[in-house]
């Protein structure tokens, strides 16, 4: 699969200017936000005669016990601490696959990006104006 990003290197500028640690924030909570309707999307189609799958989804920026941090920030959907999801998504040797994630992967690949874009260019606008604010009450407070 091919993917052709446009307007992210305007996107990576401006959030170069503000900051590694705000920057990191910003593309986390973007990140979230953009995958949040792909884990809606995953738990409506998540197993129902099998526990509370469907609760179960959700997205984090905390890292699974066995991932390796592979990149700067990096945002996870899936099921949250529930072992049977593996069993419910590939199936195993007593019952056949019954796929939620990967559905809702193919349904909303192209829309995660397109939202993640529109995420961080209003994430980044709100922490300008975060930013701005801070100035201008720092220098208020200042006297100068």
């Amino acid at each position: 699969m091919r993917v052709k990003l446009e307007g992210f290197a305007d996107l990576d500028r401006a959030l170069g200017a503000l900051g590694k640690a705000t920057g990191r924030n910003v593309m986390r909570r973007a990140g979230v936000e953009a995958l949040q309707p792909m884990a809606e999307d995953a738990a409506r189609r998540a197993p129902k005669l099998f526990g509370n799958m469907s609760e179960s989804i959700a997205v984090s920026t905390r890292r699974p016990r066995r991932h390796r941090k592979q990149a700067e920030v990096e945002v996870y959907m899936g099921p949250n601490q529930d072992p049977a999801g593996v069993q419910q998504e590939f199936g195993n040797k007593n019952h056949p696959p019954q796929p939620f994630m990967r559905p809702a992967w193919d349904a909303g690949k192209t829309k995660v990006l397109s939202s993640l874009k529109d995420a961080l260019g209003s994430q980044i606008e709100k922490s300008a104006k975060r930013q701005a604010q801070r100035q201008a009450r720092l220098i208020a407070k200042t006297g100068g």
